[in-house]
């Protein structure tokens, strides 16, 4: 039985929920559940805080685990990262009230409050500044205003949690984060691997979206060179004398600029479709 730890709560739980389940296993909690078995896969999914995947992890206990970057280095537990997962994106950073430090090297001396003590410290210490860090659990930002810190490092995505604090983040980030798959060791066994390669293919299918369109034969080669596809597109002939159809893999931060170059170059009916999840 494979032993996968997930995130239980937080920014990452819902999103890591959804990519394991969209790989075809049985993982969503009716309740608090802390353990959710598909025996039918071998798999038991183990719901945990994120902060203490990577010591379940770190001790054999489990197998693998989801649980952010962040998190993992501030363990100092020596796991793999299997591969970044592509959500729960955020920075570690330092900020301070907006009317005061303007640098990082404006900490030297001043409290610091942050979840993220071992990451901190080792910043601090690279930089050569001296700060007297103060452990919190949560809810740093109001640290400062309850007057037990004079600057924060914790974590930023869009930055307006921040700023309804009257913070400003200062320098660049400490550390760019993201949920990852993580492990002591991998096995080679058959249950293991299904689960990497389909996790894989949902994630590249993400990157990925199907272009289909008709066009006249006489511009399939300049088509070809707007949706190339992984190995060629796939050209069918149509009904229509003189036309073809056209199918074709592209990237999917591509598919708004490919619409109006294959529009522009005459093609007609051309559709964007998403992948569900692909091996390439």
């Amino acid at each position: 039985m494979l032993n996968i730890a997930l995130p239980n709560k937080g920014a990452l739980s819902e999103d890591a929920i959804d990519l394991v389940e969209s790989a075809g296993y049985r993982c969503r909690r009716s309740g608090r559940e802390l353990f959710i078995r598909d025996s039918s896969q071998g798999v038991t999914f183990t719901f945990l805080r994120p902060r203490d995947i990577a010591t379940y992890v770190g001790n054999g206990v489990l197998d693998l685990g989801i649980t952010g970057r962040d998190l993992l280095l501030e363990s100092r537990i020596p796991l793999m990262e299997i591969m970044p997962l592509g959500f729960g994106a955020a920075r570690l950073c330092y900020a301070a009230p907006r009317d005061s430090a303007t640098t990082i090297a404006d900490l030297d001396g001043l409290r610091i409050a942050t979840t993220f003590t071992n990451l901190v410290s080792e910043d601090l210490q690279s930089r050569g500044l001296k700060a007297r860090l103060v452990p919190l659990d949560g809810a740093v930002e109001v640290s400062i205003q309850l007057g037990v810190a004079d600057a924060i490092a914790d974590l930023v995505q869009t930055g307006s949690t921040l700023y309804q604090a009257g913070l400003k983040v200062i320098g660049k980030p400490i550390l760019s984060s993201e949920a990852v798959l993580v492990a002591r060791r991998l096995t080679q066994d058959a249950v293991t691997q299904r689960f990497l390669s389909r996790v894989r293919g949902i994630l590249l299918a993400r990157e990925y979206v199907i272009v289909e369109y008709d066009c006249p034969s006489e511009l399939v080669r300049a088509a070809s060179t707007i949706t190339p596809g992984i190995e060629a597109p796939t050209i069918a002939p149509l009904s229509r004398h003189g036309w073809v159809a056209v199918k074709a893999m592209a990237k999917r931060n591509d598919a708004n600029l490919i619409m109006d170059e294959l529009e522009a170059l005459g093609a007609k009916g051309i559709l964007i479709m998403t992948i569900r999840t692909c091996r390439i």
